[in-house]
């Protein structure tokens, strides 16, 4: 199925990805290089949409851990969105739900069902 990543930057060092598909061992590199362009931006957010993703590997973790250790480093954040209840159960196994932002659903700008650290 591969991965579409769309990428909107906005106001006051804010980044906003919206991500379609699959992320494994062959879309990963992609989507790292993508993230990876922002990782310098000083006090900034980056948002990721998981809203269209359907598949997620332990490749596409260590791409988040990265983007994660990346953006602390630089005093930025990392919020990880419309999160599905199964891509959910990863993060949660992992631990990375304890250490990242999770935000698991977003309806009518209420979240619900967030995990904020």
């Amino acid at each position: 199925m591969g991965l579409q990543i769309k990428c909107e930057q906005q106001a006051n060092n804010t980044v906003y990805f919206t991500l379609s598909g699959e992320i494994d061992g062959n879309t990963a590199p992609h989507l790292e290089a993508e993230l990876a362009r922002f990782f310098t931006i000083t006090q900034g957010v980056i948002t990721v949409d998981f809203g269209s993703v359907s598949y997620m590997d332990s490749t596409g973790l260590g791409v988040l851990v990265g983007t994660y250790k990346a953006m602390v480093a630089n005093k930025s954040q990392l919020i990880i969105t419309e999160v599905s209840e199964r891509l959910f159960r990863l993060f949660s196994i992992t631990g990375l739900d304890n250490i990242m932002t999770i935000i698991r659903q977003k309806k009518d700008g209420i979240v619900d069902d967030n995990k904020k650290r």
